[in-house]
């Protein structure tokens, strides 16, 4: 869809419809940077990598260590401003 046919649908559909307008690149506000800042920090930090499949095998690792630390996931969201609610 291109920009005008997007103008034209928002238009057409105001009422029911709201549009929040967000920077093209906000660090701040993407909980995945927080992922990446610590995995640089540790998984990659001293990783002399042969090839893309050890990359690739190292972050791998990395975001399964990550997945049994919940509370490190959270942080991720809180930096952002996020919060995360039990269902």
């Amino acid at each position: 869809m291109t920009r005008p046919q997007m103008a034209a649908f928002l238009a057409a559909h105001a009422s029911w419809i709201n549009v929040v307008w967000l920077p093209a690149y906000a660090p701040d506000l993407n909980p995945t940077e927080g992922v990446w800042s610590y995995l640089k920090r540790t998984t990659l930090v001293h990783l002399a990598a042969r090839g893309i499949d050890e990359v690739h095998q190292a972050v791998k690792h990395g975001l399964k260590r990550m997945q049994y630390r919940p509370e490190l996931l959270v942080g991720f969201l809180t930096e952002t401003g996020l919060t995360w609610e039990q269902p």
